[in-house]
């Protein structure tokens, strides 16, 4: 289903932008005298900053097609990057859901995952842009190579996360890695090499079944269209 309100999707887009908003201060502690300016560092603040910077494009976009043609119709700034940017989120919400809070209820600390912060950067801001992508996207745009390049967006991340510790940066607590699966220390390389492969392939299978979606859905929305399209203009029974 495609609404096609322009109204509808800037006021869901400007309220999803002041929510990613929120959560990107909390978790960088933006509202505090001493923000954490290393949660920068880390793919899942950089996805929901690109998330961010996304949605309120959108936004404005969405204004400047109501100011040209109207209220009624659906506005992005391209459909195959908003699935690009949805791609590169959602990699935040399985990892996180998959692959962190399992192993943090394993390890010792203090740590807790499912608070309130950590749901709003990891799962709530990928809802609400697949929400988006779902509601106010054109569908049947995207071609069938998109979820390989998708796949550049994480990896953009990889080459600059284990150049930064290379060249003697360190993450949160000093370590060399972002994330447990990337510590070449503690699984060798040829261990996060094996993660990076299984992480790859079950983005790139998401990403694919993203392009299954949209393909159904741009389906879905053209049949009726068609139906409307064939319905004859006069009645055969009364010969008019």
């Amino acid at each position: 289903m495609i609404v096609r309100s322009r109204i509808l999707a800037f006021g869901y887009r400007a309220v999803a932008a002041l929510v990613i908003v929120v959560g990107i201060a909390r978790i960088s502690g933006l509202w505090t005298a001493t923000p954490t300016w290393s949660s920068f560092l880390y793919y899942t603040v950089l996805s929901n900053v690109l998330c961010l910077a996304w949605i309120a494009l959108s936004a404005v976009v969405t204004v400047r097609d109501a100011q040209r043609d109207g209220w009624t119709g659906v506005s992005t700034p391209s459909a195959r990057w908003a699935a690009a940017v949805m791609e590169a989120i959602t990699v935040t919400m399985l990892i996180y859901l998959f692959v962190l809070a399992p192993a943090l209820f394993t390890q010792p600390g203090s740590y807790q995952p499912f608070t309130l912060t950590d749901n709003l950067v990891h799962i709530v801001t990928p809802m609400l842009v697949i929400i988006d992508w779902l509601l106010f996207v054109p569908k049947g745009r995207l071609r069938a190579h998109d979820p390989l390049l998708w796949a550049l967006i994480p990896y953009a991340y990889l080459v600059f996360a284990f150049s930064y510790s290379a060249l003697g940066g360190r993450f949160a607590g000093g370590t060399t890695a972002p994330y447990p699966f990337m510590d070449v220390a503690k699984n060798g390389v040829g261990g996060v090499a094996v993660w990076i492969a299984g992480l790859t392939v079950a983005l790139v299978a998401v990403g694919y079944l993203f392009v299954g979606a949209d393909r159904l859905l741009a389906r879905v929305v053209t049949a009726p269209r068609e139906s409307r399209d064939r319905r004859p203009t006069t009645d055969p029974a009364r010969g008019c």
